[in-house]
């Protein structure tokens, strides 16, 4: 990447056509007959001539939906003006991958400039990923803008030392780290309750990082935790 990720992170308000607005709770894309893609029903305000198409799986690799409850639609917008993107006042970061990867927590994948590819990814763990659920990830490639949400401002953990981050707090992180699930099941921890604490992701990797939000959002569908 052209930053460091903690820079990112910390609210780097990124370049061309991609930028925050004051406060770091809304993004702006500037489109000069252009196109990029963006978390559907986040749009919040345009200024010009746009055009917002929403599409399904398998759009050359550009755009494709997980099957699973992670898994959100992406809208192609393209046009001439600016436009806003947000989603219930929740901190934004930009990322700016030049040649790179970053992987990002399916939900919280905001908006991606159009040369960017990305597929889904599954963390490892067998037995422990099933008690875990949810740990289908989004892996973004090439070079351009990402802009990633975030519950709170982000809290960015180095991963030169091993660190175990819950499932539903860990946003992004760093190409090369690798990622694996610690469970903590116990079969009578399912008695009447949900999962709750069950289940971690390491994640670990010399120069790499993993950004974490200061709140836990489950996968649509999912149970609260308590």
């Amino acid at each position: 990447m052209s930053q460091p990720l903690g820079q990112h992170a910390s609210g780097y308000s990124g370049g061309p056509p991609f930028a925050l607005e004051e406060g770091d709770r809304m993004l702006r894309v500037q489109l000069h007959g252009n196109e990029m893609y963006a978390k559907q029903g986040s749009m919040v305000a345009y200024r010009g001539q746009m055009d917002f198409a929403y599409k399904g799986q398998g759009v050359g690799g550009f755009i494709r939906r997980a099957v699973t409850g992670e898994g959100q639609d992406l809208m192609r917008v393209r046009g001439h003006g600016t436009v806003w993107f947000a989603e219930s006042g929740s901190h934004i970061s930009i990322f700016h991958l030049d040649n790179d990867r970053l992987t990002v927590n399916g939900r919280s994948l905001l908006a991606l400039e159009s040369g960017l590819r990305y597929e889904i990814r599954t963390t490892s763990g067998g037995f422990g990923a099933m008690i875990a659920g949810g740990l289908f990830n989004t892996e973004i490639s090439g070079t351009g803008g990402v802009a990633v949400l975030c519950l709170g401002s982000p809290l960015v953990l180095p991963t030169d030392e091993p660190v175990c981050v819950d499932r539903d707090a860990a946003v992004a992180w760093t190409a090369g780290v690798r990622t694996r699930v610690i469970s903590t099941f116990k079969v009578g921890n399912l008695i009447g309750r949900s999962s709750g604490e069950l289940a971690q992701i390491e994640y670990s990797g010399r120069g790499g990082f993993v950004v974490v939000q200061c709140g836990e959002i489950p996968a649509k569908g999912a149970e609260p935790k308590g």
